[in-house]
């Protein structure tokens, strides 16, 4: 199960719709105790391919969350990025760039902006996808 405050989901909320028409993206580090991974520190990345369909998150920026997050004792524990115009789920593109069956894959659909709709998953090597458990708090 994953827990995202409400303040940092509204974070990526408005980081994903200040990034539009294009994909946003981020990084997220937190604490992993059994079962429960607990995002502590949302990432804000820039989407160096400025594209509506897919993103790459800029190298140094990600660089930087990596060494903060080390910093402070977190966890790598996902990604996050934005589906501006489908749904909260990830694409073939997604999953075949999916690199760590280890880490959550969030995806924010904006595709009803008056109505967000954010998921997480996980993407294992054959790159079958399943629905991780998310709690906003």
């Amino acid at each position: 199960m994953l827990y995202l405050k409400k303040e940092d989901y509204e974070k990526m909320l408005k980081h994903c719709r200040e990034g539009l028409p294009n994909e946003a993206c981020g990084l997220i580090g937190g604490v992993v105790e059994g079962d429960k991974r607990t995002i502590k520190k949302v990432y804000l990345l820039t989407n160096i391919d400025q594209s509506n369909e897919h993103f790459s998150m800029d190298p140094k920026e990600q660089l930087e969350a990596v060494k903060d997050m080390r910093a402070n004792g977190l966890t790598l524990l996902g990604n996050f990025h934005s589906h501006p115009e489908s749904p909260s789920r990830p694409s073939e593109e997604d999953k075949r760039l999916a690199y760590d069956s280890k880490v959550n894959y969030l995806i924010l659909s904006l595709m009803d902006n008056d109505n967000p709709v954010l998921n997480a998953f996980w993407i294992d090597e054959e790159k079958n996808v399943t629905k991780e458990e998310l709690v906003i708090e």
